[in-house]
């Protein structure tokens, strides 16, 4: 079974898990490669956004309680692009990669996840995912804000003690 995550929300949870899951994998990678470069900033960052998304990941499952989601294949999701929309570019994985690249490339990956649930939100006329896409969409938004604010901090040598502070809503 195959579908669009706009067409109903047994479908939309499906991908929504699936652009969760994979977002988490990348972002511990991400970290993983920060830690082994001893970039400690730049892997404190990305393992809060990948707790993120596993705890994004958390709310969908449970959303999906008494729903019957459809089993995807790989091959069965429609993304815009090669991958699921929150993965991070492989290529950030690099321990050499600069720290201003690894975070444009996160902020990427959270714009990604914002347009995607921004374009299921539009082209639904499910009231229950236009909901969800909604809400999605609003945290996503979210993290592209504080990519670009950790991003502006790091130009301006600037310490970023707000991180510790952050806050899941959905």
């Amino acid at each position: 079974m195959s579908g669009e995550p706009h067409e109903n929300v047994d479908v939309f949870l499906a991908y929504a898990l699936k652009v969760e899951q994979e977002a988490a994998l990348r972002y511990n990678q991400l970290a993983d490669s920060m830690s082994a470069a001893a970039n400690r900033d730049a892997e404190k960052i990305f393992r809060k956004m990948s707790k993120f998304s596993q705890m994004h990941y958390t709310a969908a499952r449970a959303r999906s309680g008494y729903h019957d989601l459809p089993s995807l294949a790989p091959q069965d999701f429609q993304w815009p692009g090669f991958e699921s929309p929150e993965t991070a570019a492989i290529w950030a994985t690099d321990p050499l990669i600069a720290k201003d690249q690894a975070l444009e490339i996160a902020l990427d990956a959270e714009r990604a996840a914002h347009d995607f649930y921004s374009q299921v939100f539009e082209r639904t006329v499910d009231p229950e995912v236009k909901a969800m896409a909604r809400e999605f969409a609003a945290e996503e938004g979210e993290h592209v804000q504080w990519m670009i604010r950790w991003i502006e901090e790091d130009k301006a040598n600037q310490p970023h003690d707000w991180v510790d502070a952050l806050q899941f809503h959905l």
